[in-house]
C-alpha cells in the first residue's frame, strides 16, 4: 500500500451532495409515472367474501384495478421464502395480493393505477371488500395456547423449532451442569417489539420498453440484484433484460433486504402490462402496518455459576414472534441463540427456541437481528449472578472472558450462515480495561454517594456483545482506470448512508495508489455490477471492501506489467505514487496510470490523441512484442470475488450513568461510552457515524419504542404523534474508543461496524436503571409509566 488514506479520517464524499437536497432518491423519479396505490386489510384475520370495484370505476383517471384473481402464473403464487432451514418445518409466505384471507392489518388486497396518486387513492377509498372477521391471535401467550391459529394448516402456531446443545468439561449437559453448580438463577425476560422506521419508506418505479422487450425497475432497497432476479423468475423475463437500480435510499435498516415486497413485482407487471411508468411510493402508515417489524421475544433462562460468578451452565427458551409470516425464515431467532453467547465461555449451554404465527405484521430483521434480545439475555444474566453474589458487575464479566490466547474461539454451534460459529480474534479484558478508565467506573460508588447527599438517584450500567459480520456467501468488485487517470469502482451490494462512497475510494485509492479525488464508486446498479447479496449484517466493508482490494490487486499487477514493458523496467522495482507508475527512486522515469490505460486498449483508429498513441502504428508494441499479452483482455480494468472461509466477529462493550426523577420517574441518560473493535479500520469517522446512529436506535429500543397491538389486532400507535422515539435531545453525547484485533480471515483484516452501536444499549440502560432504583429490570423498553408502577410493586 502506497498512501495513507486507509485508517484516515477522510471527510464522507457523499455527503455534500446529500445535504444540499441533490440526492436522487425514489420518489424523485418518475414524476410522469401512473401511481398505484392499495386497499389494504383493515382486520388482523378475515375471510375475503366479495370485492365489488363497481364504485371505482368511474373515477376520472383511473386505469386499472387488480385482485388476486387477476394475477397470472408464477405471479399468483406465494411469494418466496427466501432462507429455508430445515427447522422451519411450517414457514409461510404471503401472496402478492390477498387470497382468500387475510393475516394481519395492513395486508394488500387491491392494487390500484391511476393517472396520479390523489385519484388512485380516491379509487381505492370507492372499492368495497366483504369480509367474515375471525378472531385474532395477538401475542406470544395467546399464539403459544394454540386456541386459534394463523394458518390453519400449522399445528399450534409454531412455525420453527430449533434445539443446539453444546456439552460442558466432561461431557456434562447443560441442566447437568446447572444442577451441580454451588448456585442456580431461574427468571424471565421480555423484549417488546418494533421497528425501524427509516426516513424514507419502500417504493417502487417501473419502466417497460416494449421494442426489445426490457424492464428497468427503480427500488428503494438493500438488495438490488436480487430484486432483479425475484422480478425476472415472477415475471417470466429472460434476466439480462431486467435492470434493476437502487438510487439514494433513504435508510434501511433491514427492513428493505426483503424482497421481492409485493409491490417489487406488482409494479413491474403492471407497467408491462400497461406498457406505461408506474410508480409507488410507501406512506407513513403503510409502513407502520405492511412492511416488517422486529425485537419481539419471551425469554426463559436457568443460569449455573461458582462463588467467582464463572458460569457452568445455561439454558435458555425463547418464545419468538414472527408475525403472521416467514418471507426471511428463522434468521433472527438463530442469531439471538447463537449471538447470545457474547465473549464469554459459558460451559455447557442448551438454547431452544420456537418461532411463532400472530395475526400482526411479519418479522424481519431490523438493526442487529437478534443480536439486541440476545445481548440483554447474557447481560442481564450477569448482572444477576453479579446481585446474587455482592460481586462487581466488571469482575462477573471478566471470570468469564475468552481470553486473548485462546481465538480463534470455537463456541461449539452454527451460526446463521450455516458454518461453525469461530470466533475470529479479540482482546475482551483489554476492551473492558478501556472502558472501565473511558466512564470512570472504579470512580463512580463516590459520585452515586454525592448525588444520594443531594437528593439524586443516578446508576451505572455495562454490556458486552459480539457481532457476527462479513456474512457470506460472497460479494464482488470491478475496477476500470480510464485514459484521463480515473478509477471508477463498482459492487453490486447498496448504499443506506455508510458512508460507502468514501470508504470503497479509499481501499482503491490505497491499493493503486491514485489521489481519493480520482475515485468514484457505484453501488446497487445491476448495470454495472451482475451479480451481489446485499447490504446487511455488517457485511460491505468486509465483503465488497475485500472484493474490491482483490479487484484493485489484480489492476495493479496489469499496470505494472504494460509500465514496466514501456519503461523497459523489471515490474519489481515499480511503485505507483499519486496517480504515476514511476522506477523506485527514479522519478523521472514514470508514466501517468491513464497513459498505461491506453496502452492496455491498442487501437485501430486514432480518433483523439490519447487513442493515437494506442493505435497499432503509433503505440509502443513492437513485433515480438503484442500489445495485449496472450488470454489477457484489453483495458486496464479487473475483476474478482470475495468469499469467506466464515464470519468474522466484531465486538464491544457499552457503559452509561442514568440518572432516574425520583417523582416523575423520568430516565436521563447523563453519558455514554463505547469501547468497539472492528479490526482495522478504513475510516474511524465513519465508523464512530455508524456507532453513534446504532446507539441512538438504541437508546429509542431501551426507552420509547414498541408496537402496541389490541386484542383485535389493530395497530394503535401507527404514526410518528403516537410512536415515540428519541429527539437528538434524548441521545447523549457519545464518548468512544478503539481497540483494533485484525481479522486473520480476510485480506484488509476487518470486521464489520454497521450494527455494533445497537446492539446493547437495552442492556446497558437496563443495567444503570437497576442501579439507580435497586429494582430488578426484566423487560424492555422502560417509560417512565413502567418504572413507576415497578415502583409501587416493590
Amino acid at each position: 500500500m502506497t498512501t495513507r488514506l486507509f485508517g484516515e479520517p477522510v471527510q464522507r464524499r457523499e455527503d455534500a451532495r446529500l445535504i444540499t437536497g441533490q440526492g436522487r432518491y425514489l420518489d424523485d423519479l418518475g414524476a410522469g409515472a401512473l401511481a398505484a396505490a392499495f386497499v389494504r386489510s383493515p382486520h388482523a384475520h378475515a375471510r375475503i367474501l366479495d370485492i365489488d370495484v363497481s364504485a371505482a370505476l368511474d373515477v376520472d383517471g383511473l386505469v386499472a384495478i387488480y385482485t388476486w384473481e387477476d394475477l397470472p402464473g408464477a405471479l399468483a403464487e406465494p411469494l418466496p421464502l427466501l432462507i429455508p432451514h430445515p427447522a422451519l418445518t411450517h414457514g409461510r409466505t404471503a401472496y402478492p395480493l390477498a387470497r382468500e384471507i387475510v393475516r394481519h392489518v395492513g395486508e394488500p388486497v387491491v392494487m390500484v393505477v391511476a393517472r396520479d396518486r390523489y385519484l388512485a387513492e380516491d379509487a381505492c377509498a370507492l372499492i368495497r371488500v366483504d369480509y367474515e372477521v375471525l378472531k385474532p391471535v395477538v401475542g406470544i401467550e395467546e399464539a403459544v395456547r394454540g386456541v386459534r391459529l394463523v394458518h390453519e394448516d400449522v399445528p399450534g402456531n409454531v412455525g420453527a423449532h430449533l434445539v443446539q446443545e453444546v456439552p460442558g468439561p466432561g461431557g456434562l449437559t447443560a441442566g447437568e451442569a446447572i444442577e451441580a453448580a454451588p448456585h442456580t438463577l431461574a427468571f424471565r425476560l421480555d423484549v417488546e417489539r418494533s421497528a425501524s422506521m427509516p426516513l424514507e419508506g419502500r417504493g417502487v418505479y417501473a419502466r417497460w420498453d416494449a421494442d426489445d422487450g426490457s424492464l428497468r425497475v427503480y427500488s428503494s432497497t438493500q438488495t438490488s440484484t436480487s430484486v432483479r432476479m425475484a422480478i425476472a423468475a415472477r415475471l417470466g423475463i429472460a434476466l439480462p433484460k431486467v435492470e434493476v437500480v437502487a438510487p439514494d435510499v433513504g435508510g434501511g435498516f433491514g427492513v428493505k433486504i426483503v424482497h421481492p415486497w409485493p409491490e417489487e413485482v406488482l409494479v413491474p407487471w403492471a407497467a408491462r402490462l400497461l406498457n406505461r411508468e408506474v410508480k409507488w411510493a410507501e406512506d407513513r402508515r403503510e409502513h407502520f402496518i405492511s412492511s416488517s417489524h422486529e425485537r419481539g421475544q419471551v425469554q426463559h433462562v436457568r443460569v449455573g455459576f461458582d462463588d467467582d460468578g464463572r458460569v457452568l451452565g445455561l439454558e435458555v427458551e425463547i418464545l419468538h414472534d414472527h408475525g403472521a409470516y416467514t418471507p426471511y425464515g428463522i434468521i433472527v431467532p438463530i442469531i439471538t441463540s447463537t449471538q447470545l453467547l457474547g465473549p464469554y465461555k459459558v460451559g455447557a449451554y442448551r438454547v431452544e427456541f420456537s418461532s411463532i404465527y400472530t395475526n400482526t405484521v411479519q418479522v424481519t430483521p431490523y438493526r442487529g437481528a437478534g443480536r439486541p434480545q440476545g445481548a440483554f439475555c447474557m447481560e442481564r444474566t450477569m448482572d444477576r449472578i453479579a446481585a446474587h453474589l455482592g460481586r462487581d458487575r466488571t469482575e462477573v464479566r471478566a471470570a468469564n472472558f475468552i481470553q486473548p490466547h485462546e481465538f480463534p474461539y470455537d463456541q461449539g454451534m452454527t451460526f446463521q450462515d450455516g458454518r461453525p460459529l469461530i470466533y475470529d480474534s479479540g482482546d475482551y479484558p483489554e476492551a473492558l480495561r478501556l472502558l472501565k478508565e473511558l466512564i470512570g467506573w472504579d470512580s463512580f460508588p463516590e459520585a452515586k454517594a454525592r448525588a444520594a447527599a443531594e437528593g439524586r438517584r443516578i446508576g451505572i450500567g455495562v454490556g458486552c456483545y459480539v457481532e457476527g459480520t462479513g456474512v457470506g456467501p460472497y460479494e464482488g468488485g470491478h475496477v476500470q482506470v480510464t485514459s484521463d487517470g480515473r478509477v471508477h469502482v463498482s459492487t453490486g451490494l447498496t448504499s443506506q448512508g455508510q458512508g460507502h462512497e468514501t470508504a470503497f475510494a479509499q481501499i482503491a485509492a490505497t491499493e493503486l495508489g491514485v489521489p481519493i479525488e480520482k475515485v468514484s464508486v457505484v453501488t446497487g446498479d445491476t448495470r454495472r455490477f451482475g451479480y451481489a447479496v446485499g447490504t446487511f449484517a455488517s457485511r460491505a466493508a468486509v465483503m465488497s471492501g475485500n472484493a474490491i482490494a482483490l479487484a484493485c490487486r489484480k489492476v495493479r499487477e496489469k499496470a505494472l506489467r504494460i509500465a514496466a514493458e514501456a519503461l523497459e523496467a523489471d515490474p519489481r522495482d515499480l511503485e505507483i505514487t499519486d496517480g504515476t507508475v514511476h522506477v523506485a527512486g527514479v522519478p523521472s522515469a514514470s508514466i501517468p496510470l491513464g497513459t498505461v490505460a491506453v496502452l492496455s486498449n491498442p487501437l485501430r483508429y486514432a480518433f483523439d490523441e490519447e487513442a493515437r498513441r494506442a493505435t497499432q502504428f503509433a503505440g509502443p508494441a513492437s513485433d515480438d512484442r503484442p500489445p495485449v499479452a496472450e488470454g489477457e483482455e484489453p483495458g486496464l480494468e479487473g475483476r474478482d470475488y470475495y468469499s469467506p472461509v466464515r464470519s468474522t466477529f466484531a465486538a464491544g462493550m457499552h457503559a452509561a450513568i442514568v440518572e432516574t426523577d425520583p417523582d416523575t420517574a423520568e430516565i436521563r441518560i447523563l453519558r455514554y461510552a463505547v469501547v468497539h473493535d472492528c479490526g482495522r479500520l478504513i475510516n474511524p469517522m465513519i465508523v464512530e457515524g455508524q456507532i453513534h446512529g446504532g446507539v441512538a436506535q438504541g437508546v429509542g429500543g431501551a426507552l420509547y419504542e414498541k408496537m402496541v397491538y389490541d386484542e383485535h389486532g389493530q395497530l394503535l400507535n401507527a404514526s410518528f404523534m403516537d410512536f415515540l422515539m428519541p429527539y437528538a435531545t434524548e441521545v447523549p453525547h457519545i464518548e468512544t474508543a478503539h481497540l483494533e484485533t485484525p481479522s486473520p480471515l480476510n485480506p484488509l483484516g476487518i470486521k464489520g461496524a454497521g450494527e455494533a452501536g445497537v446492539i446493547p444499549v437495552s442492556a446497558v440502560i437496563a443495567s444503570a436503571v437497576e442501579d439507580a432504583e435497586g429494582i430488578t429490570i426484566a423487560r424492555m423498553p422502560i417509560s417512565p409509566s413502567d418504572l413507576y408502577a415497578l415502583r409501587q410493586d416493590r
